[in-house]
């Protein structure tokens, strides 16, 4: 097996409500972030992963520090083992301080991880193999924070990577108006999760789910989840 990595130059769409929580940061392309390594230890191919052979590329969307170290990072593509592989790597990159008119300042930038397996005579393409590892999932749960939903409550559509431990680990914006969406991270906060399921062993997995937004308190209660 082998892994590949690449610094990506633009700023996906999926990611274009994180650009105003990095304050407009500069976004720096292929060559300028690849200069800037300081450290890149490469992900882990996750064993389940290999043995059901899935492969794959996986994009993450990086903030990275004034001081050069990794403050958050976004999934913007990629099957859920293999993602969380990623994120569990990338925090601990560093990068030489990016310096602008005499003063570090923080930046963006992106990368593709490609998980490739070298086996001969494998006739399962990577998608029929993620397929069917998918088929076999069950998909995380919403144990408890969730309220009931009202026809007169805003919903905020979310796309939540749940790691193996049931802690939320990424998220995405997938509808939803701008004044509702910090409260809806903020709502999730207090979500108990539990993990997804292959078999008797529990894996990071991705779950959709709708989140009512209102302006009182957040209350705890029972719920049933949509997964993807």
């Amino acid at each position: 097996m082998s892994l590949v990595l690449v610094c990506l130059l633009e700023l996906p769409h999926a990611w274009a409500q994180h650009a105003e929580e990095a304050e407009q940061l500069p976004v720096l392309g292929v060559k300028e972030a690849t200069r800037r390594i300081l450290s890149q230890a490469s992900p882990e191919y996750p064993v389940l992963a290999k043995v059901n052979y899935i492969q794959g590329r996986v994009r993450v969307q990086l903030v990275i520090s004034a001081a050069g170290t990794v403050v958050s990072a976004h999934v913007l593509e990629g099957n859920p083992l293999l993602a969380t592989a990623v994120l569990n790597a990338v925090h601990g990159w560093r990068y030489h301080p990016y310096v602008v008119a005499g003063s570090a300042t923080a930046f963006i930038t992106s990368v593709e991880i490609r998980f490739m397996l070298h086996i001969k005579k494998l006739d399962l393409n990577p998608k029929q193999a993620e397929s069917d590892f998918g088929r076999q999932v069950k998909p995380p749960e919403v144990l408890t924070g969730r309220k009931e939903t009202h026809s007169a409550d805003p919903l905020v559509r979310m796309r939540l990577l749940v790691s193996a431990e049931g802690k939320v680990i990424d998220s995405e914006i997938l509808k939803g108006v701008t004044p509702e969406i910090e409260r809806a991270r903020k709502i999730i906060e207090h979500w108990s999760f539990r993990p997804a399921r292959w078999g008797t062993l529990s894996v990071p997995w991705y779950l959709d789910v709708d989140v009512p937004v209102d302006h009182a308190p957040v209350q705890a209660g029972l719920g049933s989840p949509t997964g993807r």
